[in-house]
């Protein structure tokens, strides 16, 4: 009888055993997968790490989002993004948290709308981004150029243009008015952007709904963080680009190094027709530089902005004409705006205090120019404008303010990374080159720095 129950308790432990040891299995299994599912590792993945893909996310404008477009009961070719889809990313409840990994296997959970408040401080809010809205399809090189634009809805024809001509990797920041015409506007972005497979392959878009106009530093700064790339380029979207410079960029290891090194960004000096008919048609313009100089000498081109010689008279064009070699400019002015093709990584970022019309770029290009940047002009490549209208009553208001704005910027500036030069040891070497010259000039510059 002993034996028996001693043989009964045995079978009971082993049957107790196998199933603790496969109920630990699939317990250990769970846990395993439910925490490396929410890394989101591979490149597909948000540019943050993320808690929770399930909550709902502004809908992208692809075939596959079949749940964020809808057909139009009144038309059946117009497609409009749904409007609940919408309101629903209009509330920051939606967009997913960011996850910073800890030691310990656990992760820090914020609100990814409260990250990106941090990262666009400056600027005015809030504001609802949804980065890779649509995400291009080309496989992008790291070492290639991105152009980094910002686009209203005047310019989606335009933006598209870009695309078809320049077949590379694009960083459009597009801003929509969180207002009636939202859904409007979408539909017609979503419109150009199927029409064009084009537009599909390289340019990701990074969407902002809000009613504050004419940020464009912060979009700028959204253009240039989200690019895939380790060089941009701050292109305004209504230039033409007449040169093929980034297969010549790249194709110098001597130019290539300069950029690579951080400390240079390339200008592609730009021009404009005197007769603004004649800049209409993008076709018409000229694709070398020796037809652009008989343009140049029958009077029908000229420099940009010809009347604000400071806006972009440090390229030098008369150097230019003359030049076949790569020079750098020495006549700088805190009013310079030329097109830059830079590094990504260690460069400023836009300053997101200039609101509206008036030194938002020159601001941008001074603080880049004073951290130890030099300007470089490409000897062979130029940019034309596409003649467009300009607002010019909002124009002059905002100017104004602007230019009071500039004044105290550039002092700040100028102590600021003066402090930093100081502290990092680079006062005294050629990094500081550009500051100095530039920051004597500065009343009370010297004076704060204890400079004879």
């Amino acid at each position: 009888m002993r034996l028996e129950v001693s043989q009964a308790f045995s079978r009971g432990t082993k049957y107790f055993l196998v199933f603790y040891t496969i109920i630990s299995l699939i317990l250990t299994a769970r846990h395993f997968y439910s925490y490396h599912a929410s890394e989101g590792t591979d490149d597909d993945a948000a540019i943050f790490p993320r808690a929770d893909e399930n909550k709902a996310e502004i809908p992208l404008l692809n075939s596959s989002s079949s749940s964020s477009l809808s057909h139009s009961k009144n038309s059946s070719s117009q497609l409009q993004v749904d409007h609940q889809a919408l309101a629903q990313s209009s509330d920051s409840s939606s967009h997913p948290d960011v996850a910073w990994p800890l030691d310990n296997g656990y992760s820090q959970r914020m609100d990814e709308d409260y990250v990106l408040s941090k990262i666009f401080s400056e600027a005015m809010g809030p504001s609802n981004l949804t980065p890779y809205y649509r995400r291009a399809s080309a496989l992008v090189e790291k070492n290639d150029i991105t152009m980094a634009t910002l686009v209203t809805r005047n310019r989606f024809k335009v933006l598209s243009r870009l695309a078809t001509h320049y077949k590379g990797p694009i960083s459009a920041a597009i801003h929509v008015n969180d207002d009636d015409s939202k859904q409007e506007v979408l539909d017609e972005l979503h419109a150009v952007y199927q029409s064009n497979p084009d537009m599909q392959s390289y340019v990701d878009i990074h969407l902002m709904l809000d009613n504050f106009d004419r940020q464009f530093n912060l979009w700028r700064n959204v253009a240039k963080f989200f690019a895939r790339t380790d060089y941009i380029m701050m292109l305004d979207v209504d230039f033409h680009l007449c040169t093929n410079f980034r297969q010549r960029i790249r194709n110098d290891p001597k130019i290539m190094a300069l950029l690579d090194s951080g400390s240079a960004a390339l200008v592609v000096p730009a021009f404009e027709y005197v007769a603004g008919e004649d800049g209409l048609d993008w076709r018409t313009f000229p694709t070398s530089k020796s037809n652009l100089l008989e343009e140049v000498e029958s009077g029908k081109l000229d420099m940009f902005h010809k009347s604000w010689l400071r806006g972009h008279g440090s390229t030098n064009y008369t150097k230019w004409y003359a030049s076949d070699d790569l020079y750098k400019v020495v006549d700088y002015n805190f009013s310079y705006e030329p097109y830059i093709i830079y590094k990504k990584e260690g460069s400023p970022w836009c300053s997101e205090r200039f609101i509206g019309y008036g030194a938002n770029k020159a601001a941008c290009l001074y603080e880049i120019y004073i951290s130890g940047i030099d300007y470089w002009v490409l000897p062979d490549d130029f940019l034309i404008h596409q003649t467009h209208e300009y607002p010019e009553a909002t124009r002059r208001k905002e100017r104004q303010y602007n230019r009071k704005l500039y004044s105290n910027f550039r002092e700040e500036l100028c102590l600021r990374y003066a402090r930093l030069f100081v502290s990092t040891g680079d006062w005294d070497s050629s990094k500081a080159d550009n500051l100095r010259d530039q920051c004597h000039r500065i009343r009370g510059f010297r004076s704060a720095m204890n400079l004879a």
